[in-house]
């Protein structure tokens, strides 16, 4: 039987047509397409930094400048102290680029970093005692600073303070303060706020450093007397800052606020406070101390190491309204206690700091006994603390003594029945320090 041709046909159709579609792609010059060549696949972007603020972002790294990138926000942490003691232990491993990981750049500039990079040059160590240290609030549970003492360095140049903000309910560095470089003016290792100045005072008054102390104060409204007490009531009372929240914004004024200063006991045990306003000048613009109110400083005083007697106050107030140092004697005595000795180490330091100062020391005696024998006892009171005082290296001229006898109590000597008062007696028997300065 005659088979058809025509499948054969159409076969032989379709291996042709097939060659020729092969033939055009690998010889696509000898088609008459205008499609450009194809070009080289672009590279793909860097892989973006992780969500998780704990992993470093694949990018970090140290560029040929010698200063790390940072991420534009640091880690968080749901408690300010963990993110400090990051911070802390990564300085201290020499980590800096984990540092500046956990700092983020709105943190810090590229001077910063750079500073940053030439401290951590040579290892940085932690005081063993209080290294890590909450110096207050800016702003109630939203805005605190810290600070980092560093072992081995110079005074002015061995703290790092970290300003952090709560936002979302996490913290994150907000500010880095370094200290400058050797032979830089020390206060560039201060902040200049007013919580910089607060605590710069603090920490001078906390080492019994009363000329550091004197430069952060107004002195027309703070006088040389509050501050010497303020430092005696320091050493005697045994007080030391609080560890947690020491200084807490009470109020925020655009050139006046107000601190709540928290102290406690070396033992921790108990606690007690004081109020501290700060006034910033105009010209030119800076923080003083405009006024420290001490009285629920002196009540907690009196109530643990005064027997509970206010009126036995190492600070009183003058008839004029000023304030003076005083040192008290048991009934009729002139000899000092331990206790008046330790006072006296005080403004011993502060006359051989400087000769041209002066002091006036009145003696004082309560109402027993007759006129002539109170003015002597009186003028003996005052001149036991001058011969201490120059025995320890104060000379004479620096030193002027009166005899008061019973003419200035501070307290009624007898009650309002006329009764004997032996409590306010017990505070008339002392010798007045005025710092004529």
């Amino acid at each position: 039987m005659h088979r058809s041709k025509l499948p054969y046909f159409f076969l032989g159709l379709a291996v042709v047509i097939t060659a020729s579609a092969v033939f055009m792609l690998v010889n696509p010059k000898g088609s008459d397409s205008k499609t450009p060549p194809p070009v080289a696949a672009p590279a793909l972007p860097a892989a973006p930094p992780q969500k998780d603020d704990a992993t470093p972002p694949a990018a970090a790294g140290t560029p040929a400048g010698g200063v790390p990138t940072i991420p534009s926000t640091g880690v968080a942490a749901a408690e300010p102290a963990e993110l400090v003691a990051q911070v802390a232990k990564a300085l201290e491993a020499g980590d800096l680029e984990k540092v500046t990981r956990l700092i983020g750049e709105s943190a810090s500039d590229s001077e910063t970093l750079a500073r940053l990079k030439a401290l951590s040059a040579s290892p940085l160590r932690l005081r063993l005692t209080d290294g890590l240290r909450e110096v207050g609030e800016l702003e109630l549970n939203a805005h605190s600073r810290w600070a980092l003492e560093l072992e081995g360095q110079p005074p002015g140049f061995d703290r790092i303070f970290l300003d952090l903000r709560k936002k979302n309910g996490k913290w994150m560095v907000e500010k880095l303060t370094l200290p400058g470089a050797p032979g830089e003016p020390v206060p560039k290792a201060l902040p200049a706020d007013s919580l910089g100045v607060a605590d710069a005072f603090l920490q001078a008054v906390l080492k019994q450093d009363f000329e550091f102390a004197r430069g952060f104060v107004d002195p027309a409204t703070v006088s040389d007397a509050k501050i010497a007490g303020l430092c005696i009531l320091f050493e005697e009372g045994e007080y030391r800052l609080r560890k947690s929240k020491p200084l807490r914004s009470m109020f925020q004024r655009e050139d006046t606020v107000g601190y709540l200063v928290n102290v406690e006991t070396r033992d921790g045990k108990q606690s007690a406070q004081f109020a501290m306003t700060l006034k910033q000048s105009t010209a030119p613009p800076n923080w003083k101390v405009a006024e420290v109110n001490l009285d629920q400083l002196l009540a907690d005083y009196a109530r643990r190491v005064a027997g509970g007697d206010l009126y036995y106050s190492p600070l009183v107030k003058t008839p004029g309204g000023g304030d003076t140092l005083a040192l008290y004697f048991e009934f009729d005595e002139d000899e000092m206690n331990p206790r008046t000795r330790r006072q006296l180490e005080i403004v011993t330091h502060i006359l051989r700091s400087d000769p041209g100062k002066r002091i006036t020391l009145s003696g004082h005696a309560d109402a027993l006994g007759t006129v002539e024998y109170n003015n002597t006892l009186s003028s003996r009171r005052a001149a036991v603390v001058r011969d201490y005082l120059t025995k320890a290296g104060v000379t004479a001229s620096q030193i002027v003594t009166i005899a008061k006898g019973a003419s200035q109590p501070r307290r009624p000597n007898v009650t309002e029945t006329g009764e004997d008062n032996p409590e306010g007696r017990r505070a008339n028997r002392r010798t007045e320090i005025y710092l004529d300065f």
